[in-house]
């Protein structure tokens, strides 16, 4: 029998051993980097090492130019509301560091994306803007490069520590909702189509008795009766009246004074809440399995069919504990396999602070991969799947761990240049504001990192060559992609601490095709989260021939939540390089319905309902005719 780190592990969960996995692995295998030191309250994992990553392989991406650039229009677009979040400048409380999320989300369904910026408060109110509280805030896409703040209108009224925020419609009205969640009270907008929501909390039976603070979420259909259930994760159970204080506890980041956590604090409970049916939720978290787990600390959570089995996973990327991979178990429970998995702990087995997670298929095998950012010191991570819901971390395999100064949040597997591979995408930010002016070499504000898929398994950095919007530092926190211009390429929004958002527009000029997908489910939920799509297109020079180049063959879900606490847009994107129509596009949707459409003509928009039919088709990348201006010069 070959030995593996992975088939070790997997086979110590069929032993009675009562053995810390750490401590194992220390016998077992090697270490591979720095072992971390964690023994007080407010030390994260950090590794402070950069390994040098595998050679690359023979490619024929490397060394070419890009052919894009992302720029930040966010002030031209009218996005300039400040995102307030904890102290500017000192943070004395964890409750301070974690930021918000944001939502590419077009809530009247006219295929234009909408924007959703959650918003925070501050624990000292005199130094709050002078005016009303601050607010999350919803912007109307005009069509034409700009958006209009409707907050007013929408009845969005509410202020405090907002978190994250996802989207699906709950009641299958037609008309998708979000869900916005707190430290304190979360909160569900009712969706009515025309620009106003309806807080429905109560009314779902989504109130909470005590105080949580409620951190990533997602709407998933996991017992697939067509009816959206929703998750939400679990930071720390906090109480300001009793939480430590820097100076009393002696939390310390490379000798500075900071806020202190999470280790040494209580982790919160992540929540399952299954829909009725009826437009009200129930609790099912406990005897679900939602609390039967290794790690704690919930931040961010991604939703998928991660072991190719028809029913949907969840993963959440916990801080300074190990990961957790709720399988699902087809009877209305999950159970954390994220250990037997391989997708818990670094390559050597110890707990890394994740923030962000994102799932897609980076090497086009038809499995679905996850990328998770960590925090400063640690390398971010890659984990490749092996088909059977077991992964082997392929972080320096594929390049990744070239990069250990800065900390990840938001993250997305997105194809930036339309050549059918997903690149990565990792926003980046200091957690403490206290690294500024410091003898740290890590700043609070932090550029991007982006990654080139080189075909090859492995990735290229090319954040330097990416444009301004992407080496303009920031202190980002949540991102989310999406095509806001309807111009044929993926754009990014980052929500950032004490800032305004970033609109990253990317200008391309590559001339690459592709083919967006929104489905509309009648069996299945509406939004059709949780349908697996196959997406088959012959090469340029198979267009010509009939021989040649393997076929582009992307798999991909739809999907609620993910990256960090942030919604992408719903509309399915893929890639086509060369191609210039789709050969065939396979539905796999959760009520078990399968649908296959053929010779679908490429650079165009198709909304398609279960049953295979295609209610719209839009072509894209020019102008609509009733736009109001000119737009945003490109």
């Amino acid at each position: 029998m070959i030995f593996t780190r992975r088939g070790f592990v997997r086979s110590l969960s069929r032993t009675a051993l009562v053995l810390a996995l750490e401590d194992v692995l220390k016998l077992a295998i090697p270490a591979q980097q720095p072992v971390p030191a964690a023994s007080q309250i407010g030390s994260r994992p950090t590794y402070d090492a950069k390994p040098k990553a595998a050679p690359k392989q023979a490619s024929p991406v490397t060394g070419t130019p890009l052919g894009f650039s992302f720029v930040d229009v966010a002030k031209q677009s009218g996005l300039t509301a400040k995102t307030i979040y904890g102290g500017e400048h000192k943070n004395r409380y964890l409750l301070e560091t974690t930021g918000c999320g944001v939502a590419f989300y077009d809530f009247d369904h006219d295929d234009w994306l909408d924007l959703f910026l959650v918003n925070g408060t501050r624990l000292d109110a005199d130094s709050l803007p002078k005016g009303p509280a601050p607010i999350s805030r919803l912007f109307k896409n005009n069509r034409d490069g700009t958006f209009t703040d409707i907050t007013a209108k929408s009845g969005m009224t509410r202020s405090g520590w907002g978190q994250g925020c996802c989207v699906g419609d709950y009641d299958n009205d037609g008309l998708n909702d979000l869900f916005v969640s707190y430290y304190g009270q979360n909160i569900l907008y009712k969706n009515h189509g025309d620009g106003t929501f309806t807080d429905v909390t109560v009314k779902a039976g989504l109130a909470q008795s005590k105080t949580r603070w409620n951190s990533g979420c997602a709407f998933l259909d996991y017992d697939k009766d067509g009816h959206l259930d929703l998750f939400v994760a679990n930071y720390i159970d906090f109480d300001i009246k009793t939480a430590p204080l820097p100076e009393a506890a002696g939390c310390a980041y490379k000798g500075m004074q900071v806020a202190c956590g999470p280790p040494g604090l209580d982790g919160g409970k992540n929540i399952l809440y299954r829909n009725n049916g009826d437009g009200t939720f129930t609790d099912v978290s406990q005897k679900s399995g939602m609390w039967d787990t290794i790690g704690t600390y919930g931040l961010s959570v991604t939703v998928a069919d991660l072991n190719n089995d028809g029913w949907p996973d969840i993963y959440v990327a916990n801080d300074s504990t190990a990961s957790t991979y709720y399988e699902n178990q087809k009877d209305g429970t999950f159970k954390d396999m994220a250990i037997e998995s391989a997708i818990a702990y670094s390559p050597d087995g110890k707990p890394q602070a994740g923030m962000g997670v994102a799932v897609g298929d980076f090497n086009r095998d038809g499995l679905l991969d996850i990328v998770k950012t960590n925090f400063a010191g640690d390398t971010d991570s890659l984990y490749q799947s092996l088909g059977d819901g077991t992964f082997e971390d392929h972080t320096y395999l594929s390049g990744l761990g070239i990069n250990t100064r800065y900390l990840g949040w938001g993250v997305g597997f997105v194809d930036v240049d339309n050549d059918g591979w997903l690149d990565i995408f990792i926003s980046n930010g200091h957690v403490y504001p206290e690294v500024d002016g410091s003898h740290l070499d890590a700043p609070y504000a932090e550029h991007k990192y982006l990654y080139r898929n080189l075909r090859t398994g492995q990735f290229e950095e090319v954040t330097s060559q990416a444009g301004p919007g992407i080496n303009d530092a920031v202190p980002a926190r949540g991102c989310a992609f999406g095509d806001y211009d309807n111009d044929g390429d993926m754009d990014a929004v980052v929500n950032c601490v004490n800032a305004p958002p970033q609109l990253l527009r990317c200008d391309s000029t590559i001339k690459r095709n592709w083919i967006k997908l929104r489905l509309v489910g009648t069996k299945s939920n509406r939004t059709g989260i949780g349908a697996r799509i196959t997406v088959t297109a012959a090469t340029a020079t198979q267009e010509m021939s009939g021989v040649g180049e393997q076929p582009l063959r992307q798999v991909d879900e739809v999907r609620s939540g993910g990256s960090y606490y942030s919604q992408n847009d719903l509309r399915m994107h893929f890639g086509l390089d060369q191609a210039t129509k789709v050969d065939t596009i396979e539905i796999a949707w959760p009520s078990g319905q399968k649908d296959t459409l053929r010779d679908l003509t490429a650079n165009k928009l198709y909304v398609i309902e279960e049953g295979g039919k295609i209610l719209k088709t839009i072509a894209m990348g020019a102008p609509p005719a009733d736009a109001k201006s000119p737009g945003v010069p490109r």
